[in-house]
């Protein structure tokens, strides 16, 4: 971070943007801090042709026009010029001992974006593709059976969910704390994934979060603690908050193994999350 590096040639001129400063590259593409029409930005450019399941990230972010997420300047096949947002996140929030304040601020943001929500008509796919990849798990021989116990209860918490849905509409899709960053007009959101579902699991990803609180992210007490002040805040069922929580943290268990579960750095998680849900 910190150092200059020169964007893909006819990028700069197409996007009209200058004094690029390179920020990271990440597994899905690189981005740059660069100076545009509009102001500082970020350019994100994949490493792909296409954006992949972000580029229904960005049909979300630009229909809520501003607000509580990160303005959209200018998007093509594969590249997105946004707002800059200087930061901290709230992931730096919570790694820097204040977790309960990034977790106020966060539902704080959720709130802000749903006031716009309800009221949109998106293309975007529904919460139930996201899941399939659970409902086609197998297991290893290497498999514990109490992991395999908790990971079919995860299973069949989300079938019960996805059949009884409530309160349907876009979802910014993967909100979390270090995907929420101050700016210049306040914290916004960013980096959404784009998807129609229930609004409670706008956020079931979040009780995951954020990278680097491994320790704090599995006390019973941060876990009672996130549980009470979103589902008090965001207005949903604690019950079925915490559901969502146990389908979403299977999920990812899910796609990391690839489908075939053997162990997994969350399955711990998993557990505290299942233990959680039946005290409600």
């Amino acid at each position: 971070m910190g150092n200059t590096s020169e964007i893909p040639s006819g990028i700069a001129t197409e996007f009209s943007v200058s004094n690029a400063e390179f920020i990271e590259k990440t597994a899905i593409a690189t981005i740059w801090k660069v100076s545009s029409d509009q102001g500082l930005a970020a350019l994100k450019i994949y490493h792909k042709p296409t954006m992949g399941a972000e580029a229904n990230g960005f049909v979300f972010i630009k229909a809520l026009n501003g607000g509580s997420a990160t303005k959209i300047f200018q998007t093509s096949e594969r590249i997105a010029l946004t707002e800059w947002l200087s930061g901290p996140s709230l992931g730096d929030m919570a790694r820097n001992g204040n977790d309960a304040k990034a977790c106020v601020e966060l539902v704080d943001i959720a709130n802000r974006i749903h006031q716009k929500t309800a009221n949109l008509d998106l293309p975007l796919p529904p919460l139930n593709e996201r899941f399939s990849a659970l409902f086609d798990l197998k297991f290893s021989e290497n498999c514990t059976k109490y992991s395999r116990e908790n990971m079919m209860f995860g299973q069949r918490i989300a079938k019960e969910l996805l059949a009884s849905q409530v309160d349907i509409r876009p979802l910014h899709g993967d909100l979390h704390h270090d995907n929420i960053r101050l700016g210049e007009r306040g914290y916004c959101a960013f980096d959404a994934k784009g998807i129609i579902g229930e609004r409670a699991f706008e956020l079931a990803n979040a009780f995951r979060n954020p990278k680097g609180t491994d320790r704090l992210m599995r006390e019973p007490d941060c876990i009672k603690m996130r549980l009470d002040i979103w589902s008090s805040a965001f207005a949903v069922d604690q019950k079925r908050l915490m559901q969502w929580a146990v389908a979403k943290c299977a999920l990812s268990i899910t796609w990391r193994s690839n489908r075939m579960i053997d162990s997994d750095a969350e399955l711990d998680l998993l557990t505290l999350f299942i233990k959680t849900l039946h005290k409600v």
